[in-house]
């Protein structure tokens, strides 16, 4: 009979394998790892490029409904 394996990942800040099942920080080994990744989105450390930029300059500019 075969045994169930359990699934481990690799933490995507250390790399350290880390058990997927029953971790409450999953993909992440620890609050540490996970807060290093939030740090590093919050300060522009990763992006996600697009192919052509959204066009913000008319969001907002309803000339109908302008105050005075």
């Amino acid at each position: 009979m075969k045994e169930k394996k359990e699934l481990t990942v690799k933490c995507p800040t250390c790399r350290v394998e880390t058990p997927w099942q029953g971790n409450a920080f999953r993909p992440f080994c620890s609050e540490r790892c996970k807060m290093i990744d939030l740090g590093n989105w919050a300060d522009g450390s990763y992006n996600v490029e697009s192919v052509e930029p959204p066009d913000f300059s008319d969001e907002g500019q309803d000339s109908s409904n302008s105050m005075g």
